[in-house]
This record gives structure tokens, sequence and C-alpha cells, in this order.
């Protein structure tokens, strides 16, 4: 990979962990939120409803590292059942950027049905200082919680419904400052209304999936007149991109303010 924005100054390799490493402040302030996502080169999040069919080996680079880097991974039940979610696993070589947290982080869904396999690989196989963690609404069956509770740590982030702002909140009650959401698109989209995106890591796959392959983030019906009820557009600024040899490009955008 070379870095293309900014300008790089020589042909030394990118620093890839500096420049995707956590400002200092998240430790200090709210919780950072850090989106990751790839999209074709005509908009589709997915092909055949899988985001797997748009990646390549930069971007499963990339994969790698903001997971190594993050303190805890947020995603939505439905990602979670679509793509088949399994324990995070930290290759060798970012591995030092675990130091003093557990080997690998723990995974943190989002689910107001608790439709997920208890006995499953994410919940039953998760590492005992990675457990998976399962948030949800104070009204979820009694027993399914009780089903789940067996394998993971159930946190009930509100009463009748749980979002994706009680989520980050939940997670920060818990000492999380560094949260990595993987989509799907429902709960980006979530963040998104709440303002609580402070980062967005996309990456631009060299692909026309056309077809309705769906948005990277899913808000809010819009309403008569056009306007998108309850959100509100966040300007981005672009941090770096970077390129490989088979025409990804992946980009790192700030929130600004």
């Amino acid at each position: 990979m070379r870095l293309i924005y900014p300008g790089p100054a020589g042909n030394s390799p990118p620093d890839l962990a500096g420049l995707y490493a956590y400002p200092a402040h998240a430790e200090a302030g709210r919780p950072w939120v850090r989106a990751s996502m790839i999209e074709s080169a005509d908009g589709a999040a997915a092909v055949d409803g899988l985001s797997g069919g748009l990646g390549g080996p930069a971007d499963h680079e990339i994969f790698g590292l903001l997971r190594a880097l993050a303190g805890v991974i947020l995603v939505g039940a439905g990602t979670v059942r679509a793509e088949a979610y399994r324990p995070a696993r930290v290759a060798a070589r970012w591995a030092p950027l675990r130091a003093g947290r557990p080997a690998t982080p723990p995974i943190a869904v989002l689910s107001g049905r608790l439709d997920l396999d208890p006995a499953g690989p994410l919940l039953a196989g998760a590492p005992a200082e990675a457990r998976t963690m399962v948030i949800t609404a104070e009204s979820a069956a009694g027993d399914r919680r009780a089903e789940l509770a067996r394998h993971a740590d159930v946190i009930i982030g509100g009463e009748h419904e749980v979002t994706a702002e009680a989520a980050v909140s939940a997670l920060a009650r818990r000492g999380y400052r560094e949260i990595l959401a993987e989509g799907g698109p429902y709960l980006l989209g979530q963040l998104a209304a709440a303002g609580l995106i402070d980062e967005l890591c996309v990456t631009i796959s060299p692909v026309l999936a056309g077809g309705p392959g769906g948005r990277i983030i899913q808000g809010p019906v819009p309403a008569p007149g056009g306007a998108a009820s309850g959100a509100q557009a966040s300007r981005l600024s672009l941090a770096h991109v970077l390129a490989d040899d088979h025409g990804y490009l992946l980009c790192r955008y700030l929130r600004t303010g």
C-alpha cells in the first residue's frame, strides 16, 4: 500500500498503525466511535447480500489493524447473522498493539429480539478475557436473556428498545473508549443521526456491483420535502487515502468540529 493523500515524504511504506491510531483525548472524553465499511465504486455496500465480495488483501489488512487497535467492536445483530461473525482474531504482526489489554477485542452485539445462537462460535467460542457482549432492552424476553447470559454478558441498554446511542453509553460505562462500529448500515445510521460517528474508514472497491446493494449508512426515512427526519448532515474532512496495486482506495475521514 502507498499513501497518496497527503503526499508522502519519500517512498518509504506508510506507518499504518500510526495513521490509524486513536486520538489521545479519546481516553479522557466521551468514547471515540470509528465506523468501518466497504463499498463498491458505484456505491453498493454488498454483493449478493454480503460485503465479503467487495474485499481484497489491502482491505483485509486494514480491517485487521482496526480491530487490533479497538477497545471493543460494536455490530448489529443482522450483520452478525448475515456475515457469520466469530470472535475477533489479531494477527501476530499487530499483537504488540494490544499491550496491556486482552489479546483480542470483545464484540458487542446490538440486538432487540435476541435472535442469536447461544451455542454459536461468537457467543460460546469467545475467550474468557474478551467475552462477547449482547446489548438489549429490558423488555426483551427474559428466557432468551437468561439463555444468552450463559455464554455472553447481557447488558441492558434501555427499557423498551435499545439504540446505538444507548449501546455507546453502555460500553462507556464499562470503560470502553475506543469503539469500532462495523455495521450494518442501520446501526451506522443510528450513530450518524445521533452525531456519534467521529471517524469513517471506508474502502472503495474497484467493483461495479449494480443491483440493490444498499448504502453503507442507512439513515432515518426521509421526511416530506426531502429532509431526513431526525438526522443531521455531518461534514467530514479527509485525513488520508491509501491505495494498493489492485485499485482499492482506503479513505479515512474525520468529523469536522
